[in-house]
Parts: C-alpha cells; structure tokens; sequence
C-alpha cells in the first residue's frame, strides 16, 4: 500500500471512529415541559419550567430534570469558591423524572415516576469509605411524600429517600464537582462508562450572586462491590 492509500485509509478511520464516538453520546435538550403534577405546590414554585431531557445514543428519553430556578447558600464561600457544601443538606435542588425502571449510583432499582432531588453529604465512616471519588449526593425522595420545600432533619431525609429504592439505603445520584460550567447543559463522559449532566445555576452567597456549577450523574454505577 503507498504512502497516499495509507494517509487515505487513516482518515476514513478517523471518521468512522468519530462517527462511532458520537453515535455513542447521551445528549440532553432543554426544552418546555410542565412541571410534574405530583409535586407539591410549594416544591413547584422554586422549580424552573424549562425542563433538561437528557436522551440515550440511541434517542430515547432516559429522564427529565427540572432544576431550581435559584438558590441561597447557607454559609459562605470558602477558599476554593462556592461548592456543593455551602447549600446546606436537605436543600432543594431539582425534581427528576424516570419514564422507566432507572439504576442509581448504588445500583438500585428506582421505579419509574417522579422523584424530588435534596442535597445529602455522604456520612465520613468507614461503611462509606471507597464507594464513590465524591461526598455529594442528591437524594431522591417520591413526590408524593416530599410534600414541603423546607429543609429537613438529614436522618428524615435519608430515610424518607430510602422509600424511593424500596431498601434501606436512601436513592442517589453523585453529583461531580463542575467548577467552569459552561453557557448551556450539555452530558460529559467520565471513567467507569459514567455520564453527567452539567449545568449551572445561579446561587446567592453573602450579598452576591454567582453561578454555581452541577454534574448530576445521570448514568453510572459505583465500582465498589
């Protein structure tokens, strides 16, 4: 084979692996979806109408997320800027909602429905340790028992989350940390064939609002056994 056919015969494989690598993408669109009416109506009002549909390679609608319109961090932001942490656990972030049976990142089977989305900060002990590169979760909890917008005790949260996967562990998803976000949601690609949906919101910290960066994990399990 001469130097051109090979040259020639690396772009067209290129192009198929490209081709491949998009074929292989989750995407998401933000587009107007009612707000679910299975929220309670104090939930709904902090909700955003325009909903994240984040859809499979093959364009299927894997779940949809309304995130909340804004947020107040309950302490200030500390050295490394404003994270997860400064929101306070138990707050309210988003609702989510499955079309289908979904796994969460503990591999539970979470039915098909829509569920509210709290902050919860993984406990630091040793049944914990290793199970995720991250301490911050949302929290599932079914709507129809998520019936108030304040924050709440974490144990409560925690086990009204566990009704949401049937067990005695609550339902989560790990959130990465998304410290540039950028202009619009958009799914990355992680290790371990794990996906996220990234995007940002604004958050009021001592007088100022700044946006603060989300990477829900939308598909992904954790690899501890």
């Amino acid at each position: 084979m001469t130097r051109r056919q090979l040259t020639a015969a690396a772009v067209v494989f290129l192009a198929l692996a490209g081709s491949a690598a998009a074929e292989d993408k989750y995407t998401v669109k933000t587009e107007d979806a009612p707000l679910p009416p299975e929220l309670s109506a104090p939930v709904r009002a902090l909700l955003d109408t325009k909903a994240l549909s984040v859809y499979d390679p093959k364009g299927k609608l894997l779940c949809t997320v309304w995130a909340r319109k804004a947020l107040a961090a309950t302490a200030p932001a500390g050295p490394e800027g404003l994270t997860y942490r400064e929101l306070g656990e138990s707050t309210v972030v988003g609702a989510v909602r499955f079309p289908e049976v979904w796994g969460d990142y503990r591999k539970q089977k979470i039915k098909a429905g829509v569920y509210t989305l709290r902050m919860g900060f993984q406990p630091m002990d040793g049944d914990h340790q290793g199970t995720a590169p991250f301490n911050e979760f949302c929290l599932l909890s079914q709507a129809a028992k998520d019936v108030k917008a304040d924050p709440m005790d974490a144990k409560a949260l925690q086990q009204m989350s566990a009704g949401a996967s049937g067990g005695s562990h609550p339902a989560v998803m790990l959130l990465f940390p998304n410290p540039k976000p950028a202009a619009g949601p958009e799914v990355e690609p992680k290790p371990n064939e794990t996906w996220v949906l990234n995007y940002q919101r604004p958050v009021t910290a001592g007088g100022q609002t700044t946006n603060l960066g989300f990477g829900l994990v939308v598909v992904g399990h954790t690899v501890a056994e």
